[in-house]
């Protein structure tokens, strides 16, 4: 396989940002009351964890280790999640703030895509890009619905 340093910096950023999503949903799910939600975002946990299972495989395969999220970085999106929701936990503010999340993803996801699609990166890698933000596109139009 070729493998470039552009595609491990590409990648590893996109690991990052779907096991962000993973661990934001994993903070709000105990939060969400409407069980329709719930399994809603019950599907996006799995959708995230089954796109970082591919990412890291795909990086293992290039030799190179995924990173999680600088642990600062990770406690500080925590402390952001819990202080939103202290005064607003409804399912409608918890659905805003996924949507949120979402539209950061379908942004960084264009970014990555946009920065890295001109370069050696493989098709494959660019893929995963791709499904991040189709992925993510889906998610926001999910939370719209519970808004």
């Amino acid at each position: 396989m070729h493998t470039t340093t552009k595609e491990a910096e590409m990648l590893e950023q996109l690991y990052k940002n779907v096991k962000m999503g993973s661990d934001s949903i994993v903070k709000l799910l105990p939060k969400v009351s409407d069980g329709e939600f719930k399994t809603d975002l019950t599907k996006q946990l799995n959708g995230y964890e089954g796109l970082a299972s591919k990412i890291k495989k795909h990086l293992k395969d290039m030799g190179v280790e995924a990173k999680e999220e600088n642990p600062m970085t990770k406690l500080w999106a925590s402390v952001g999640m819990t202080m939103n929701t202290l005064t607003d936990s409804s399912d409608s503010h918890i659905a805003q703030m996924i949507a949120e999340g979402s539209t950061m993803g379908i942004t960084d996801g264009i970014k990555l895509l946009r920065d890295y699609e001109n370069t050696d990166v493989s098709e494959e890698a660019l893929a995963f890009a791709r499904d991040v933000i189709k992925f993510e596109e889906h998610n926001l139009e999910k939370a719209k619905s519970y808004i």
